[in-house]
C-alpha cells in the first residue's frame, strides 16, 4: 500500500510507463541476440516497431496502468491472436529466457519482478496451441 492506504498497482510497483518501455525494447534486444530466441524470433516480422508499441500498451493495461491496448485493439485474446504460430514448451521457454533477462535490467523492485515474471509464466503458458498441450480442447475427455 502507498501512504494513501491504497494498493499500488503491478504497473506503479515495476516503474510505471518508463520502464515498461524499457522492458520491452530489453525483451525485442534479446529476441534479436540470444541464439535460444532464433526461433521465436522468426515468427515475427522484421520490423518490430509495431510489435513493440502494441506489447506495451498491452503491458501497461495488464499490470495495472493506463487503458492502451483495449480502447484500440478490443479485448486481448491473446491465445486466439497467436494461433497462427505454432507455440510450444521450446518457444514458450525462450519467449521467457528473453522476458526474465529483461525485467532484471529494466524494473528494479525485486518484488515487483518476481510478481510480473509469475504472471507472465502463466500467460506463457496458456499460449501454448501445439497438438497434445494442455490447453489443447482435442485432448480432453467429455
Amino acid at each position: 500500500m502507498d501512504g494513501d492506504g491504497k494498493t499500488e498497482t503491478l504497473f506503479e510497483r515495476m516503474g510505471g510507463s518508463k520502464a515498461i518501455g524499457r522492458l520491452v525494447d530489453l525483451f525485442y534486444q534479446r529476441m534479436d541476440s540470444l541464439p535460444e530466441a532464433k526461433r521465436i524470433r522468426a515468427m515475427h516480422a522484421e520490423d518490430l516497431g509495431p510489435t513493440r508499441e502494441t506489447l506495451k500498451r498491452y503491458l501497461s493495461e495488464w499490470t495495472g496502468g493506463p487503458r492502451l491496448y483495449s480502447p484500440e485493439k478490443g479485448h486481448p485474446r491473446m491465445r486466439r491472436r497467436h494461433m497462427m504460430v505454432p507455440i510450444g514448451e521450446d518457444e514458450r521457454d525462450s519467449w521467457l529466457l528473453c522476458m526474465r533477462g529483461a525485467l532484471e535490467q529494466a524494473v528494479a523492485d525485486p518484488q515487483a519482478q518476481a510478481d510480473l515474471y509469475e504472471k507472465m509464466s502463466g500467460l506463457a503458458d496458456w499460449m501454448r496451441n501445439t497438438p497434445g498441450n494442455p490447453h489443447d480442447l482435442r485432448n480432453r475427455q467429455s
